[in-house]
């Protein structure tokens, strides 16, 4: 298997396996608290009433909505970019820290994680109702039609189609494949009923195989590093939507790298809002420390500066292109009539970052929760300020206008509002918060005296050797496979390093199969935008070529990536076979959740093997040998 990072306790007081398990899955178990049930009210009264919104947009039209000849653009862009913001630190949690093996990460990747999927879902609300005539949407997508036509591949606002679907597609499969050890954890914790029935579909009859687990692992960080340029490449996309207009304050090459530095800046800090309110309504202080909050805190110092960095970078910009437009449209953000907007967000997303140098104040809980809020008030009036303010007065005076939101948009967004943390109070109460067999690679466990114990099968077919820990669990591992006893299968609840060269395992070839998926959607994709510019739909847009190679990076490397992804799931599925309707019966219930169990094959020499293994397995401190 892949090392696991060094050890360290960032897990509070002395937990063993069986400790973290039940701490974590007790908000699941017990009874919601007033608080909860409090939440959902909200919530859901939220939903409801964006829900109504919804319904009466599209019955009465987008003219429901404030916009006026100049400002086209009003809340329901500036929306759709801050939910994609929001979006985008679960991924970046979940991949980056992933690959740079950093620790803290484990006990708040499952909420970042389900958090990204939920602002997505929120952000792309917006631009499906924004055309006008949602009903109509499916034209986006490249079908074919009796119509002879196509969509403009070169169109940023098809880039941000292909990107945004790929990066929840991504995204979705990245979290539930993280889940699927945590269900099966759950799975076995239910006695017989329809949950348990449920979670045994949901979980694909995961046994915590070191096989299965060797997999898991390759498959996760191949999912991370295709998710780390996603990350980068989706709000670079979504930026394009501004830079490649020819409006003044938009048509800029900082804003890729800008969008990005935003988006994970405000994301970060809705991290830090929920996982504040879930450490405290939850009861985990044990595993959301304050260290993982400074941890966090200190990313947001740096992207905060990133951004301050880009907003003097615009001003520069402005005064060096010597264009007077240039110049008109950063001065009007500043002292216009919307220089109210301009200055809170100056105030929330550059100054008040720096506060986090004071060490006492990024372990503050009380501050990090204040300032977690106007981090995301202050992210939420930058996209106010780049889509309004840079409209409202264009080329023509005659046409300079003011915009305010009508009611209909702010019931949009308070029902998107509604739906997040409708979706994150129900997750909470569904699917462990907290990652539970990654929190258990980065503890000591407290067990004093471990022990060992085998059992011979009804079926004799086997012997399970079962041990509490993994350190004597490889250690017999090593001496079973020195007597050249066979070892059929070894189940542990989370990935022990070193167990896969202990079994003398191969590498698996699932990277194979997602380098030749990868290949094979990049190279359609390429060839599918070729073929329909050169041949079937061949028309000029904006002077470019019809080989406009360029422009068909974008789709090209999403489809890359989404077809890697989908690739490596199906092998990670079909190799181990995992299936939702596989019929799961362990050799010990609690091989997820604390035990360790291997597996020596005795179909022809039950008693041989017995006798053997209490010689082999004498130096180990075993408690009972049946």
């Amino acid at each position: 298997m892949l090392q696991s990072p060094i050890r360290i306790p960032l897990i509070k007081g002395n937990k063993n396996y069986q400790d973290v398990t039940e701490d974590i899955l007790r908000p699941m178990a017990n009874r919601p608290g007033k608080f909860w049930y409090l939440g959902i009210f909200l919530s859901g009264s939220a939903l409801l009433f964006g829900a109504f919104m919804i319904f009466w947009t599209i019955w009465k039209g987008i003219g429901t909505w404030g916009l006026n000849r100049t400002v086209g653009w009003g809340w329901g862009i500036t929306n759709f970019v801050w939910w994609i913001g929001i979006g985008h630190a679960g991924t970046f949690i979940s991949a980056i820290l992933l690959l740079f093996r950093q620790k803290w990460r484990t006990s708040i990747n499952r909420s970042a994680e389900a958090m990204t999927i939920f602002a997505v879902i929120c952000a792309a609300l917006f631009p499906v109702i924004h055309m006008g005539r949602p009903l109509l949407g499916f034209f986006i997508f490249p079908y074919p039609n009796f119509r002879g036509l196509w969509v403009n591949f070169n169109s940023p606002l098809v880039w941000d189609v292909f990107a945004i679907s790929t990066y929840f597609t991504v995204s979705l499969v990245f979290w539930y494949v993280g889940l699927i050890p945590d269900i099966g954890t759950v799975r076995d914790k239910l006695k017989a009923g329809f949950k348990k029935v449920v979670y045994n579909v949901l979980s694909f009859g995961w046994t915590g195989s070191a096989r299965h687990w060797h997999r898991h692992e390759v498959v996760s960080l191949i999912l991370a590093a295709l998710a780390t340029p996603l990350v980068l490449s989706v709000h670079s996309i979504v930026s394009m939507d501004f830079a490649t207009s020819v409006i003044p304050g938009w048509h800029t090459t900082i804003f890729p790298p800008y969008f990005v530095a935003g988006a994970i800046f405000s994301g970060f800090a809705m991290v830090l809002t929920l996982m504040i309110i879930t450490r405290k309504a939850l009861h985990l202080e044990d595993y959301i420390t304050v260290s993982h909050v400074e941890s966090m805190n200190k990313v947001i110092i740096a992207t905060g500066s990133i951004v301050g960095l880009a907003y003097i970078t615009e001003l520069f910009i402005s005064w060096y292109s010597g264009v007077e437009y240039e110049h008109f449209a950063l001065i009007n953000r500043a002292t216009g009539p919307y220089w109210w907007a301009y200055w809170i967000m100056m105030t929330a997303n550059v100054i008040s970052p720096q506060l986090l140098w004071i060490k006492k104040l990024r372990t503050n809980l009380v501050f990090t929760f204040f300032l977690s809020l106007v981090i995301n008030i202050g992210m939420w009036f930058e996209r106010f300020v780049i889509v309004v303010t840079s409209l409202h007065r264009d080329y023509l005076t005659s046409s300079w206008t003011m915009y305010k939101p009508t009611i209909v948009e702010v019931g949009l967004f308070l029902g998107t509002l509604g739906f997040f943390f409708t979706a994150f109070f129900l997750f909470i109460r569904i699917f462990p918060v907290i990652a539970i067999a990654e929190v258990k690679t980065v503890i000591k466990d407290t067990v004093k005296k471990p022990f060992m114990k085998t059992r011979i099968m009804e079926d004799t077919t086997y012997v399970s050797v079962i041990f509490d820990n993994e350190k004597p669990m490889l250690e017999a591992v090593q001496k079973i496979q020195e007597s050249n006893e066979k070892i059929l299968d070894v189940q542990t609840p989370f990935p022990v390093h070193g167990l896969d060269e202990a079994l003398k395992m191969k590498r698996t070839r699932i990277p194979i199969a997602g380098f030749i998926c990868g290949a094979l959607g990049g190279l359609l994709g390429f060839l599918f935008q070729a073929w329909v510019f050169t041949i079937d739909y061949p028309l000029v847009f904006g002077g470019k070529p019809l080989l406009a190679v360029p422009s068909f990076i974008p789709i090209t490397f999403e489809l890359t990536v989404l077809f890697t992804a989908l690739g490596v799931v199906a092998a990670l599925l079909i190799r181990s076979r995992l299936k939702p309707v596989k019929k799961f019966k362990p050799v010990d219930a609690r091989s997820t959740d604390d035990r360790f169990v291997v597996l020596v094959d005795a179909a022809t020499k039950v008693k041989s093997t017995r006798d053997h293994l209490k010689a082999v397995l004498s130096e180990i401190q075993a408690v009972e040998i049946v």
